[in-house]
């Protein structure tokens, strides 16, 4: 693997594990928000199980979103002198740069073998993710920008206006993603819906639909990694993480008048120059999908197809297993769960080692983790 310092280093995850997200959805009329430390214990424990490491391995955590207190959590799992040790802020673009810091660390040999654990008590917490303000920027909350949906809708109104798409290209997004999902037993939503269907669903904030945004609910990932090296040696066979980079798209808003283009560009062609690949040589392609205007933004990014292009990609070349060369966000946000990118990396991870059941791409080599954000971020994970 090469980072934005273009050293190598030769990082693997080792280890991925999760919660049944469907489970603890349909579980109501609990007295108070689920505790996200038994959650994040849960998924360390599972990722640990999957690697077949012992938790005295692990030599470095770093815990993001709502586990705000790394040193009770390396308490709770019996972790007290771990070599690296921090916490990210619970922002979604945190998902892969977490999994950076961690490469960054094994490369430079200031950990061997780091866990990453993400929590998200969402749901039973009561979070709206913006609704009563608090997800705008001061600039667009003086003009009725109070969350990240409203700012994602005026970017999709401006992108019609330049490019004469429709809402149905939205629609056909979310309907994939919810085919998706109905193959993963853990999943949020599994009942499919047409595209007919979604039309006659409410706006949220128009022209963004009910189905256009990310599940708001609880669970835990913990995701792995150390050295191919010692990785040749563990349980599960060696998924390295070849390239990675990372861009800051800076702005007053979160609205980004080129739709994040140039910052995805940035990030996608340093990925395949350090891996050697083009976008068309990945087997599937993991979108960060808060809303599923960013995946529409994202094919382009990512350069799948030119700009204003997505809504043919999706007709022509297709975006949805057994019918796409590449299959477009076997995990997601809008329909399996909201673990703000996590779940996605875990998803690279299992296609390429061929654990997907039904869901599976057939002989996955090459897996793509794409994140549009503030932060831009993206990996390439190859099965070795």
């Amino acid at each position: 693997m090469r980072m934005s310092g273009k050293f190598p280093s030769g990082v693997a995850v080792v280890g991925v594990g999760d919660v049944d997200y469907g489970k603890l959805y349909q579980i109501r009329n609990l007295p108070g928000p689920r505790d996200p430390y038994e959650m994040a214990a849960e998924a360390f424990k599972n990722a640990l199980e999957d690697s077949g490491l012992k938790k005295d391995d692990i030599d470095g955590v770093l815990c993001v979103r709502d586990i705000k207190k790394y040193e009770y959590f390396c308490y709770k799992v019996g972790i007290d002198k771990p070599r690296l040790i921090n916490g990210l802020e619970s922002s979604g673009r945190q998902s892969g740069i977490a999994l950076q810091y961690a490469a960054m660390a094994i490369a430079t040999g200031m950990a061997n073998t780091v866990a990453v654990v993400y929590s998200n008590y969402g749901r039973t917490a009561s979070f709206n993710y913006g609704g009563d303000g608090d997800g705008g920027d001061p600039f667009g909350i003086l003009h009725g920008m109070t969350s990240p949906g409203a700012q994602v809708a005026a970017m999709f109104h401006r992108y019609c206006h330049e490019y004469g798409a429709s809402e149905e290209s939205l629609a056909k997004l979310a309907v994939s993603n919810r085919y998706h999902a109905s193959l993963n037993a853990h999943s949020v939503m599994k009942k499919l819906f047409t595209v007919e269907e979604y039309m006659q669903a409410r706006y949220i904030t128009e022209p963004l639909r009910l189905y256009d945004y990310c599940l708001i609910n609880d669970g835990a990932v913990c995701m792995i990694l150390t050295s191919v090296e010692r990785a040749k040696d563990l349980r599960k066979p060696v998924v390295e993480m070849i390239a990675t980079s990372a861009c800051g798209d800076m702005a007053s808003s979160y609205m980004k008048e080129d739709f994040f283009y140039k910052g995805l560009q940035t990030v996608s062609n340093e990925l395949y120059a350090v891996a050697g690949v083009k976008a068309e040589d990945m087997d599937n392609i993991q979108i960060y999908d808060n809303f599923t205007t960013t995946i529409l933004f994202s094919l382009e990014g990512i350069g799948l197809c030119e700009r204003g292009g997505a809504g043919d990609y999706i007709d022509k070349v297709g975006i949805t297993l057994g019918r796409s060369p590449r299959p477009i966000n076997t995990a997601n946000h809008t329909s399996e769960t909201y673990m703000q990118g996590f779940n996605h990396q875990v998803e690279c991870v299992r296609q390429l080692r061929g654990e997907c059941g039904v869901r599976q791409v057939p002989n996955s080599k090459l897996s793509m983790y794409i994140c549009a954000a503030p932060i831009i971020s993206g990996h390439i994970f190859a099965a070795i």
